[in-house]
């Protein structure tokens, strides 16, 4: 069996630690700097060096980095705007590094494989870049590179996140996050597997197929490996070039982005779990989404699912058993009166949009600058009194999504009966039917 000269190694994780601690060492000293001398700037100028030290390091730490900025208010105006940069323009690796990994995936003659391809690439992200590209039969595709020593990157910056997660128990105690590091680890793991992702993605294509208003590229077997995934190039334009369309053409696109993210949970147990701006473009008449990465795709036990829907008929029949119940579903364990009203303070921020039977934004009322704050403030108050509560690692990824698919709403000022359209979606829903309309979806792909 050949050696993979990329496998995590004890050498990569030494160099990959010295790198971030260099890189950040850097940053810092650049704060530093812009303290003493910058005039009037230095939070757009601390900004700007973060971006930076992050954009350079690639891996977790940037994908962190990634989440943060998609979360509205977590940051200060300026260190958001830098860091979402980071989702479509992160630095890119140049020309020669190109030629080296595609020559190490399709051999040295890579390039007649394709009738051409561009070495600049079109995006760069956390863990690869995306090349456009042309096959010899004229289609156009999409050919996402991975970068050097990325397991050895993630099983550094998984250690690092481990001991920083540590610290936060003991400092502050409220949230136990022992289930949630693995769950980060499992998910880091899976994004590094072109060929796991390339599963993923014929998962969502099969299930869209057929429809007009959802796009999902097929992958080219004979040109991907395990770093290296090619797959149709889909035109289009990031949601953010929609912000300023007029108010019928932006509610569109929220409802097509809500159904293509909510539809394939409540009917096979799956969700796109990395729902960031770039992750998704549409035609230039918002009339087509394409769904564009599906290297987080998390897939979910029926139970899980069943809870989602159970918590919101208790929420909304004020069912407090109910609601014990979904929690329980959901995998949260040893649950007391005062911890149900800690959960309650968030469920009521998420599900809030689908419990007001009428047209809304999804914060209604709330300023963009004060989303989600007030709610985060009174939940980390609450689990320092009365914590600490175990995170369930199936409760990580679904709310990360929830949070940044309400953040693209928020960005598009969209206005639905949210209820309407979420109570249409569960017409004849049962945990039996979704179970076994699972299973028949997964084993056709090989997931």
């Amino acid at each position: 069996m050949a050696r993979d000269p990329e496998r995590d190694r004890l050498s990569g994780r030494v160099a990959r630690f010295a790198k971030v601690g260099a890189g950040l060492s850097g940053a810092a000293a650049t704060f530093g700097a812009n303290a003493l001398f910058a005039k009037g700037d230095a939070d757009a100028r601390n900004a700007k060096a973060l971006k930076e030290a992050l954009g350079s390091l690639k891996g977790p730490l940037m994908k962190v980095a990634q989440i943060a900025a998609t979360i509205p208010d977590l940051l200060p105006p300026e260190f958001a705007a830098e860091l979402t940069q980071l989702q479509t323009n992160a630095p890119a690796m140049g020309p020669a590094f190109v030629r080296r990994r595609m020559a190490a995936e399709l051999g040295v003659d890579w390039a007649a494989r394709f009738a051409a391809f561009d070495l600049n690439p079109a995006a760069a992200a956390s863990l690869g870049q995306v090349h456009k590209a042309s096959a010899h039969d004229g289609r156009a595709l999409a050919v996402k590179l991975q970068y050097p020593d990325m397991q050895s990157a993630v099983e550094s910056d998984l250690g690092q996140l481990r001991a920083l997660m540590g610290l936060g128990r003991q400092m502050f105690g409220g949230i136990d996050t022992r289930e949630l590091i693995v769950e980060i680890a499992d998910r880091l793991r899976e994004e590094l597997d072109y060929d796991h992702e390339a599963r993923a993605m014929e998962l969502y294509r099969r299930f869209f197929a057929g429809r007009a208003d959802v796009a999902v590229p097929a992958s080219d077997t004979d040109l991907s490996t395990g770093r290296l995934l090619t797959m149709d190039w889909l035109e289009g334009r990031g949601l953010s070039a929609f912000t300023d369309a007029d108010q019928a053409t932006r509610n569109r696109v929220a409802k097509t982005l809500f159904g293509a993210w909510w539809t394939p949970l409540i009917d096979i147990g799956v969700i796109h779990g990395d729902p960031h701006l770039g992750n998704y473009s549409f035609t230039d008449e918002a009339d087509r989404l394409n769904m564009l990465d599906f290297g987080c795709v998390r897939v979910f036990p029926p139970s899980f699912v069943a809870g989602v829907v159970k918590l919101h008929r208790a929420m909304a029949a004020g069912d407090r058993d109910g609601e014990a119940d979904a929690y329980r579903a959901w995998g949260f364990k040893d649950l007391t009166d005062d911890l149900m009203d800690v959960l309650g303070i968030w469920a009521r921020f998420i599900y809030g949009p689908l419990l007001d039977d009428r047209v809304r934004t999804v914060a209604d009322g709330v300023s963009p600058g004060a989303y989600g704050r007030r709610e985060a403030f009174q939940v980390k108050q609450a689990l320092e009194a009365k914590g600490p509560v175990l995170i369930p690692r199936e409760f990580v990824f679904m709310d990360r999504a929830a949070i940044g698919l309400g953040a693209a709403f928020l960005r598009l000022s969209a206005e639905h009966n949210w209820r309407a359209l979420f109570e249409a979606s569960l017409e004849g829903f049962s945990e039996e039917k979704l179970a076994a309309r699972q299973a028949e979806a997964l084993a056709a792909v090989g997931l």
